[in-house]
């Protein structure tokens, strides 16, 4: 993926969380070598926003890879490391929105309760339309901190043998399955008395 416009088909709708994310993603690809293919390039990432369906979209770092790395932080922050080197960037989402009017902070107001007027829902169209405009043609300063990192990387993706489960008669990965009373079991099915 390389337009804008393909990772908003990815994602499902344009909006400013994805345009930052899809910016913080082309900022990592010039820094190494372009889209992962397999799992040299990782992503770690604090949060997930929609910038993370971007990074997704554009780096080629999946869950389903191994290459990406949720730590539930709740912040606009994103690494990127080269395996097996550990060399990275950390980019810090710094984008300083434009303080809002009475107006404006009463229009989002009113959308927040429920207010889905022709006028409340063309109002946050055009503000979330500026502010996704602003997003993908901003200097890239504007709108990130970036600086240079190295971190001990987990280990490439395992592959898991499957265990089936004699609670549910679900199949579950092996590292993820529990004994009780002798028998093997699912997490789900730890925790009820099946």
């Amino acid at each position: 993926m390389n337009t804008y416009d393909e990772v908003v088909a990815f994602h499902g709708h344009s909006c400013p969380g994805l345009a930052l994310g899809y910016r913080v993603a082309l900022r990592a690809l010039r820094e190494f070598r372009g889209r992962s293919e397999d799992e040299e390039l990782v992503a770690v990432v604090e949060n997930n926003s929609c910038a993370v369906d971007a990074i997704q979209a554009m780096a080629g770092c999946t869950f389903g890879k191994g290459n990406l790395i949720f730590r539930d932080y709740g912040k606009q922050v994103y690494a990127f490391f080269d395996r097996p080197s550990g060399k990275g960037i950390r980019v810090s989402v710094d984008w300083k929105k434009p303080a809002e009017t009475e107006e404006e902070k009463t229009m989002w107001e009113k959308y927040a309760k429920g207010d889905r007027s022709k006028r409340v829902v063309q109002f946050v169209h055009d503000r979330k339309a500026a502010k996704i405009r602003y997003i993908l043609e901003a200097d890239e300063k504007e709108l990130m901190a970036v600086r240079k990192v190295r971190e001990s990387l987990p280990a490439e993706a395992e592959i898991y043998r499957s265990i089936v489960c004699e609670g549910c008669g679900e199949k579950v990965a092996e590292p993820k399955v529990r004994i009780r009373v002798g028998r093997l079991l699912c997490i789900p099915c730890l925790g009820t008395k099946k």
